[in-house]
């Protein structure tokens, strides 16, 4: 006897009724920062813990992933600038270009997704500059040149 074949609209319906599938409430945000891309999705949390400890970047610990103090606390700044109005819990999926830029990107990704949970908050996250995205990328090489200006040193003779 051959199995019914069920559509995805009836699917997504009895999931519904079920409530089957249905994972937390996160707030999203994508960054970038020269080729690097981050994609952040803000959890609402419940239990009090420091906002770096509440932090994932591609699986890992944000103190795993990013070493360097600095680094972290770039990544923490959004979070504290928002306030303590409430706990998150933060995992980013970050890819292309290097640590710094992914940090920038992820930066930029959690201070859009504070802005998607609240907007009251948009004022003072862009007045410390973090909704500002930095579009400064590596200028291309051109024909004839050794590097994106540099010429090939002139020769009289």
């Amino acid at each position: 006897m051959a199995a019914k074949k069920i559509s995805k609209k009836e699917k997504i319906e009895k999931e519904a009724k079920t409530g089957a599938g249905s994972k937390k409430k996160y707030y999203s945000g994508v960054g970038r920062r020269k080729t690097s891309v981050a994609r952040v999705r803000l959890f609402e949390e419940s239990k009090e813990a420091s906002s770096v400890e509440n932090i994932t970047v591609n699986g890992k610990k944000l103190e795993d992933y990013f070493p360097l103090a600095e680094l972290q606390d770039m990544i923490a700044a959004p979070l504290k600038a928002a306030g303590e109005k409430s706990n998150f819990s933060v995992s980013v999926k970050a890819a292309g270009g290097g640590i710094r830029g992914q940090a920038e990107a992820i930066r930029l990704g959690i201070a859009r997704s504070i802005v998607e949970y609240d907007e009251s908050l948009r004022k003072s996250l862009r007045d410390a500059g973090y909704l500002t995205r930095d579009s400064r990328i590596v200028e291309r090489k051109k024909a004839g040149l050794k590097k994106a200006r540099r010429a090939p040193q002139w020769q009289k003779r």
